[in-house]
Formats: structure tokens, C-alpha cells, sequence
């Protein structure tokens, strides 16, 4: 009995042991662990649209930040470009890779089309994701103006190849269809990897140049070789194509879809709707002012106001025209990193120069030349970027690229303003409502009578002077300025002083349209 019992109080014992062991073990097939819920994070999109250019450069810089400092973890970059400034968007692709791309998620998010520096911006974001119908490619350098050939089209290529590739090994993208982007000489083929295919179930392509293609058939299929881009084409994607050869991520609809997916592959949720973080009012106007044509167009007011300035006693509309169109200039230059501190001053210090010769000093002298050297000085350093303590001289081809496209727009200008200032010269004292706004040639009378010129107003019957005549000052004449003969108003130049308002004048000399007087 004593051995029966035992033996049942062992068999017990195991018992209950397996029942333990299959328990911990999963031999419950009921027994279900609870999923964890997927990280919840926040994603700002930061619009990226029009010209790249140092402007839109500083702008994204700035939304980041802002993005960053909200807690953003995915910063979505919706862009559609045809390009810009080669530096601005090689400014903006290191922005991406090494500095903001450790701190969030990029995802390049193309809207419409990403051009030349824009697909530059583009892959160095760490995904892309296009909208149906849309393009990404096409990134050959070009200069505004003149053609890149020989050695200076392959030193401009080189550095973009250069910047792809960084791109490329950063963010996982095929390096040889970023550089078929650049050169037109890059002709590259797409190759499936067979002994990948026979590890993973699906076709596994990767992309060769040229000179460049494997040689073992037993790992590529050599014979299936597909040509993706000849060596006398840029690389140009739509949507579908930029998918299929992996430079996409994916193709969608909308924003929703891309968020989808990024939600489905790297296991988050977006908490709500993403911020859109767009460019502001002054950021846009800035970069709109800096442009060639508005640059030109305001180089030609500013001169043309001067001009007419100068053509006419005192100071008046024209003059203010005048400065303020420079004040736009240096001011605009000065956001966007054109203009540094010494060459605003030097800038102020020519008008000031300047305003002394008209103002203080009799006749042209030291102080007017003086003034007009610095201005050309300071708008000739604004043409390019430069610190305060270095000459403002193109160093680098994209210094080269920036001083040509500022030049061709301050030429434009001064085009526009000899041939309008042609046009005032000729048409606009024949225009009786607007000729008070500059001086008539004077016409020979009788003897010694002389037409002269004279500010009257519109309408009024034209008189003569001539020499003894004497008049009263309108407006202190330093040397120039304004005198009554009778019911003639009259330019007038004083001889060798300054004479106050309301001070009596005599006629001495005549000639042609200048009227000489001094005190009585």
C-alpha cells in the first residue's frame, strides 16, 4: 500500500508540472498578448514653391526651425519648381542632409514638378512621394544669359554630380539615375539581380552606367539589359517611372495617401492634421524685388528720377521716386545676404557726399565725384555675396553665375532709363500739360531779347528776360534756383555766392537756356 500510494503521489506531481510548462510555454493556443499601439507623432508640411533662390532658402530654414521647435517629427516639404539658383538649392540640400534630416523625418512631397535644382532639393530629402501626373528630373546646369561649354560646363557638372551623389548615398537613391539627371553623357541601364530574386520571391533591378556593367551572368541577366537613358538625354521622370526605377517612395493622390503610407511603413499615427507652414508676406516680396526684371525696372525708375531731378530746380516728386527705389535695392539686397553692413554705409555715404555738392558746395568738384564713386562701389559689392572684410570679387562659378544674372538686370535697367530719359529729352516739353517738368531750350529774339527757360504754369503765356533785368529770388539759389522777373518765373544761377530767398537779382549773362544774376 505504502508503495502504491507513492507511486500516485508522483504521477500527480508530473502532472501537474507539464500542465505548468505547457501553460508558459503557449500551449494555450487562447492565450493572446495585447498589440502596441503605434507612436503617435506630429508631421508639419512646409510649402516649397517658385524659384529657388537664396530668399526661399532662408525661408526654409527658418519654417524648419519653427516646425522643430513644435515638436514635429516628420517635416513634409510640398514642392513644385522649375529650378532656380544652383547655389541656393546646394545650400538648401546640405540644409536637408545634415542638419535638419538628424533631427526629423524629410519627405520630399512633389505637387507638380520638380526641376533642375528642384529635384536637387528633392532627393536629398530622405523620401519622395509624388502626385500622380507629376515629374522629377533634369538638373543640367545652365547660365542666364551666355552657354556653358568645355572646362566650365564640366566644373559646374562635376559639383552637381557631387551634390546627387551625397544625396544619393544618404537617402538610399539609385546614384547612377541621379546622375543621368546632370549629364547628358551618362547612359545607364537597369539590370535584374538574379541571385537577390532567388532570396526575396520578387525582381530585384539595380541601375549601371554604361561603362560600368557587370560581367558574371550567373548573378545579373546580361541579356535582359534594359536602357533607361541614352547618352544624349537628361533624365526625366513622371511619377510612375520615378516609382518603378525606386527614386519615388510612392505615388498618390493626396496628402492623405502619403501620409497613409508613411503611417503603414513606419508603424506610426499622425496625430490630427499636419501643420502647413507657408511663406509669409515680406518673404515673398523680398524675393520678388530681387529678382532680375523687378531689379532692372527699378534701377531704371531710380535713375530716371535723378535725371529729371537734376533737370529741374529743387527737389520734387522725381527725387522722391528716386530714393525710394534705392531704399527697395540696398534694402532687399540686404535680407537676402547681397549686401553686408560696410557696403550699405558706403551706399549712404556717396548720396550724402552728393547732397553736400548740390546743396553746400558751389559747382562739381571733389565731394560729388567722391559721392558717386561710392555708390558704384557699394551697388557693385551688392552683386554678389561677400563678407565686410573681403573684396567683393566672383571667387567660384556660382559667384560667376550670381554677379551675370544681377549685371544683365542692372544693364536692362540702364537701357531702359537712357532710352526713356531719350524720350522725355525730346517729347516731353512739347506736352503742355507736363512740361513744367523740365527746361525748354531758350530760342534767339530780336537784339539782345532771349527766350529762356522758364517753370510756369500750364497754360501760361510764354515771356522773355533779358540782361539788366532785375527780379526777385523764389527760392534760395545755392547756386541754382528760382527767380520773378515781372510775371516770368525763372532758372537762375548765381555767380560765385549763395543769395537768400526774397533777395533782389540782376540779369548779367545770358546763354542759351542759362541765366546768370547776381545780388543788387
Amino acid at each position: 500500500m505504502k508503495n502504491t500510494g507513492g507511486f500516485i503521489f508522483f504521477a500527480s506531481l508530473v502532472l501537474l508540472l507539464h500542465s505548468l510548462v505547457s501553460l508558459y510555454a503557449g500551449g494555450n493556443d487562447n492565450v493572446v498578448l495585447p498589440e502596441a499601439a503605434p507612436k503617435s507623432v506630429k508631421a508639419a508640411v512646409i510649402v516649397c514653391k517658385g524659384m529657388i533662390d537664396d530668399g526661399l532658402y532662408k525661408s526654409i530654414r527658418r519654417r524648419s526651425e519653427m516646425a522643430l521647435e513644435a515638436g514635429c517629427e516628420y517635416l513634409i516639404y510640398e514642392i513644385g519648381t522649375y529650378g532656380g539658383l544652383l547655389q541656393s538649392g546646394d545650400d538648401i540640400s546640405k540644409y536637408f542632409i545634415l542638419e535638419v534630416g538628424k533631427k526629423a523625418h524629410t519627405v520630399a512631397y512633389i505637387t507638380t514638378e520638380a526641376i533642375s535644382a528642384g529635384a536637387m532639393i528633392s532627393v536629398s530629402c530622405q523620401d519622395i512621394i509624388m502626385l500622380e501626373n507629376t515629374i522629377i528630373g533634369d538638373c543640367a546646369p545652365i547660365q542666364l544669359g551666355g552657354k556653358l561649354e568645355g572646362v566650365e560646363r564640366e566644373k559646374v557638372e562635376s559639383f552637381t554630380r557631387a551634390a546627387f551623389s551625397r544625396a544619393a548615398e544618404a537617402n538610399g537613391y539609385p546614384a547612377a539615375l541621379l546622375k543621368a539627371m546632370v549629364s547628358m553623357q551618362t547612359e545607364v541601364y537597369r539590370v535584374q539581380n538574379l541571385q537577390e530574386n532567388s532570396k526575396k520571391g520578387d525582381k530585384i533591378y539595380e541601375f549601371f552606367e554604361a561603362d560600368r556593367l557587370p560581367t558574371d551572368p550567373n548573378i545579373y541577366d546580361l541579356e535582359g539589359k534594359e536602357l533607361v537613358v541614352g547618352d544624349d538625354e537628361l533624365l526625366t521622370l513622371t511619377a510612375s517611372q520615378a516609382l518603378e526605377y525606386g527614386i519615388a517612395r510612392q505615388q498618390v493622390k493626396e496628402l492623405a495617401g502619403a501620409l497613409e503610407f508613411l503611417a503603414k511603413r513606419d508603424g506610426v499615427s499622425f496625430g490630427g492634421e499636419p501643420i502647413k507652414i507657408e511663406t509669409n508676406w515680406s518673404e515673398e516680396m523680398v524675393r520678388w524685388v530681387n529678382s532680375p526684371a523687378v531689379m532692372g525696372l527699378l534701377i531704371m525708375i531710380a535713375l530716371l528720377g535723378v535725371y529729371i531731378e537734376f533737370s529741374t530746380p529743387g527737389i520734387g516728386l522725381p527725387g522722391l521716386a528716386a530714393a525710394i527705389c534705392f531704399a527697395i535695392i540696398i534694402g532687399s539686397k540686404y535680407l537676402v545676404g547681397l549686401a553686408n553692413w560696410l557696403e550699405v554705409a558706403l551706399f549712404i555715404l556717396g548720396v550724402l557726399l552728393l547732397l553736400v555738392e548740390i546743396f553746400v558746395l558751389p559747382g562739381f568738384g571733389i565731394a560729388g565725384i567722391l559721392g558717386i564713386t561710392c555708390i558704384l562701389a557699394s551697388l557693385f559689392g551688392m552683386l554678389i555675396r561677400n563678407p565686410p572684410d573681403k573684396l567683393p570679387w566672383p571667387q567660384t562659378q556660382f559667384d560667376w553665375q550670381m554677379f551675370t544674372n544681377n549685371v544683365l538686370g542692372m544693364l536692362f535697367g540702364f537701357v531702359g532709363f537712357l532710352f526713356l530719359a531719350w524720350v522725355l529729352t525730346k517729347y516731353l516739353p512739347k506736352l503742355q500739360f507736363l512740361s513744367g517738368l523740365m527746361l525748354v531750350p531758350a530760342t534767339a529774339k530780336r537784339g539782345n531779347e532771349i527766350e529762356v527757360s522758364m517753370t510756369a504754369p500750364p497754360g501760361s503765356q510764354t515771356s522773355s528776360v533779358n540782361v539788366g533785368d532785375i527780379g526777385v529770388v523764389l527760392s534760395t539759389l545755392r547756386p541754382a534756383g528760382r527767380a520773378r522777373f515781372g510775371q516770368s518765373i525763372v532758372d537762375v544761377v548765381a555767380e560765385g555766392e549763395f543769395i537768400d530767398n526774397d533777395a533782389k537779382v540782376r540779369i548779367i549773362e545770358i546763354q542759351g537756356n542759362r541765366v546768370v544774376v547776381e545780388s543788387v
